[in-house]
């Protein structure tokens, strides 16, 4: 069975945003969170880099392993989803995960902030697929549907890449090989190929 898994090709992100709108539009993310941003590294500076983050659906979920009443479950695919209904807010995921994908809805007291959210891979949430519930709840199921996650189908510049992760590091590694290795050696005429 295929691994899903998401990988942004810092060579090939220009800070767009266009996945974290198209997240947050799919969605419908409440104001203040976001489940995917662009982080930039060396911001203004020779070699800067941009990065689309949200959550990276770990093999082994530091945030499945620190959650006191194991709302966090891994899909058969490899997707780590989060049952809002079982998470009691305490945000010991929060402080786990290394990418800061979850995240309080609310920016307000602890105890006050409510039930955390996090990136779906657009494969919705524990209620039936394509349900009113798993909708209001987790937003739309791309999955169930038969279509990977909208802010990779979004990317102008095809730098975030999600689906079974063999064939993601397959299209990965083509690109590199292409590049000869080294980024420094491709142009902007040959860096949107394939």
């Amino acid at each position: 069975m295929a691994r899903m898994k998401f990988l942004c090709d810092a060579e090939r992100c220009i800070e767009c945003n266009g996945c974290v709108t198209a997240c947050k539009n799919e969605h419908e993310v409440p104001w203040g969170v976001n489940r995917r941003r662009v982080v930039t590294l060396d911001d203004g500076q020779p070699g800067e880099k941009s990065v689309s983050v949200a959550c990276m659906h770990c093999t082994d979920a530091p945030c499945q392993a620190v959650c006191p009443v194991d709302c966090f479950y891994t899909t058969g695919d490899g997707i780590v989803l989060h049952d809002k209904d079982l998470c009691i807010g305490c945000g010991y995921c929060f402080y786990a995960c290394p990418f800061g994908a979850p995240q309080y809805p609310q920016q307000t007291a602890f105890g006050a902030r409510g039930k955390m959210d996090k990136c779906t891979f657009c494969a919705g949430g524990p209620q039936d697929d394509m349900s009113q519930a798993e909708y209001e709840s987790y937003g739309r199921n791309r999955i169930a549907e038969g279509s990977l996650p909208l802010c990779a189908e979004m990317c102008a510049t095809k730098a975030l890449i999600a689906g079974d992760g063999d064939e993601v590091a397959d299209i990965y590694r083509e690109r590199v090989l292409r590049r000869g290795g080294r980024p420094q050696t491709w142009g902007w005429d040959t860096a949107y190929e394939g």
